[in-house]
């Protein structure tokens, strides 16, 4: 779970009461701050944080269990003290002087495999969202001095933007329709998608079918591993916030989710969506439940979609009774937003 801390010692002092009282109701992680009495008043939802500056690596060991190590990285010595920290400390504090992130990532790296919390200083709201997804894993936590309390909000939901993972159903195939032509969209994204993911799509907004990427081998064409041929133009895609688009509306710099076999999420950039008319078929499939899920695709082998375990299945082969990877949502939809109303969608 991503975390923030505020740092108060950057904000001026009249603006210090209104950023505190934001920090508690907005459930930020912790408040940094050289002021004793300021951090012994706050309640014990929120943990109050004074850091030991660490400037050489025999400190690190002499620190308590409890100890928060703060680095300056501004060259080569100081970025191997960060990755030493990293891997040794419960939590550390790291501010770069390097505006790009390529000493973040060497420092994730180095503690990719450590039980310690790397905390990163970030100048503003959209550097925090930049270091929360660094190298797909991002720090743990981002420290940031607010200069109003509408900041530390925007913070918190900053950290809310993250999508939780997503409980797959088993859907049960009840029949296989073919059509004529079609518009249909291929997903093509700025990332590669793992073998066992893809993306949710489904024409009824209630339910979605796991659609696999393009990563599997294929006759007479490479792997676009970057790639999902995801379905008709009408069809729903699932996005971050449980919100939808149809596909028809994905362009070059939408946001869509990449979802695994296990339900794991995340994010990813769309590069380019491509229409173009092919054959299409109708897959009907149903849930335990008896909820009924749609999805219209092109009518080709190479088109596959996702079972139980990771099975890719290509869709010209389903038959009736073939079990698919599915999720169910329980709202309506208007604008892509979920809202309780009645709507039956056929």
């Amino acid at each position: 779970m991503k975390f923030a801390w505020i740092d108060l010692r950057a904000v001026p002092e009249q603006q210090r009461e209104s950023i505190v009282d934001a920090a508690i109701h907005a459930r930020i992680g912790g408040v940094i701050s050289d002021d004793k009495n300021l951090l012994e008043s706050l309640p014990p939802t929120i943990a109050g944080i004074t850091p030991t500056v660490v400037t050489e690596e025999d400190q690190l060991h002499s620190l308590g269990e409890d100890a928060v190590g703060w680095i300056d990285v501004r060259d080569d010595p100081t970025l191997r003290l960060a990755c030493a920290a990293a891997v040794t400390l419960a939590r550390t504090v790291v501010r770069f002087a390097d505006p790009t992130k390529i000493p973040l990532e060497i420092v994730l790296a180095a503690a990719d495999r450590s039980a310690g919390q790397l905390v990163t200083a970030c100048e503003d709201l959209e550097e925090a969202a930049i270091v929360l997804d660094v190298l797909e894993r991002g720090s743990d936590g981002v420290l940031l001095a607010p200069s109003t309390a509408d900041e530390v909000f925007a913070l918190a939901r900053l950290l809310e933007a993250g999508s939780p993972p997503l409980q797959l159903t088993t859907l049960t195939v009840d029949r296989i329709d073919h059509h004529g032509l079609g518009d249909r969209v291929c997903v093509d994204t700025c990332t590669h998608f793992h073998e066992d993911e893809g993306i949710l799509v489904g024409s009824y907004s209630t339910g979605f079918i796991l659609c696999c990427s393009e990563t599997h081998p294929l006759p007479y064409m490479p792997t676009r591993p970057f790639r999902v041929n995801a379905g008709a133009l009408h069809s729903y895609v699932l996005g971050p916030q449980n919100r939808t688009n149809y596909l028809s509306e994905l362009r070059s710099g939408s946001t869509t989710l990449a979802v695994n076999a296990e339900g794991r999420v995340r994010q990813v950039v769309v590069g380019r969506a491509k229409m173009e008319s092919r054959p299409l078929l109708t897959i009907t499939a149903r849930s335990g439940d008896g909820t009924v899920v749609s999805l219209t695709v092109q009518d080709d082998w190479h088109v596959r979609v996702l079972g139980p375990g990771g099975k890719v299945l290509n869709v010209t082969e389903l038959r009736s009774g073939d079990e698919l990877l599915g999720y169910l949502a329980t709202d309506q939809r208007h604008v892509g937003f979920p809202i309780g109303e009645f709507c039956k969608e056929n």
